[in-house]
């Protein structure tokens, strides 16, 4: 179950960057699991946050996670032109992930009582995961989604409890990470497993060839 959209921004020419050297890339994310992806991959890259305003009363999450990325790419793009930074040759890669429930987004919890209320949500039934992805390289600006759906098994009163205060997963969309402790309550997922971890490799991979006819693995 993958879908995606993808909308470009700008207005320049995506094959002006061609046939030039690689372009550089920064990653405009603090996650650790973000990271880790690009560097299984053998991706160069550099680590540049800004302070992105993340609130919003937009209640697709599909709509959502395209605007976080662009928000949190762009402000690092700001951020280093105000810093008098030469971006001409470099790419900023920005992400963004909920978890969808009955109409509902998910985003990281609150506390420990959030988390324990997700997980109830969650517990025996299908859920959707939505990353956004947003590239920006001078005017170029583009942003897509992907969604894959997961399957969580039966999770009781103790069971939440337990996973709760040993995972500690505050800073999860949806309370849980697919590489941790939860692997051992989800029965099944259907699309792309990289995208619940935080960063769609594909959705990825297709977007940035589409933008700069090159490869960025």
């Amino acid at each position: 179950m993958s879908k995606s959209d993808e909308i470009l921004i700008g207005s320049s020419d995506a094959k002006t960057f061609a046939h030039g050297e690689r372009k550089k890339l920064i990653l405009a994310s603090q996650s650790p699991r973000r990271r880790e992806i690009l560097e299984n991959l053998g991706v160069k890259f550099e680590v540049v946050v800004a302070d992105t305003d993340e609130s919003s009363d937009e209640r697709d999450p599909r709509r959502l996670v395209r605007t976080l990325s662009q928000r949190k790419a762009l402000a690092v793009r700001d951020a280093l032109l105000a810093e008098g930074r030469d971006l001409s040759d470099t790419v900023i890669l920005a992400s963004d992930t909920v978890v969808s429930v009955d109409g509902e987004i998910l985003g990281k919890p609150r506390d420990a009582e959030d988390a324990k209320r997700m997980l109830r949500l969650l517990s025996g039934r299908r859920h959707e995961v939505i990353s956004g992805i947003a590239l920006v390289c001078g005017e170029v600006q583009d942003a897509a989604y992907e969604v894959t759906e997961v399957e969580f098994d039966e999770m009781d009163e103790e069971t939440v409890e337990y996973y709760v205060r040993v995972a500690r997963p505050f800073d999860k969309a949806g309370a849980y990470a697919i590489q941790g402790l939860a692997s051992a309550w989800i029965r099944g997922i259907h699309g792309d497993y990289f995208n619940v971890v935080g960063l769609p490799v594909h959705r990825l991979n297709c977007l940035y060839r589409s933008l700069f006819d090159e490869k960025i693995f």
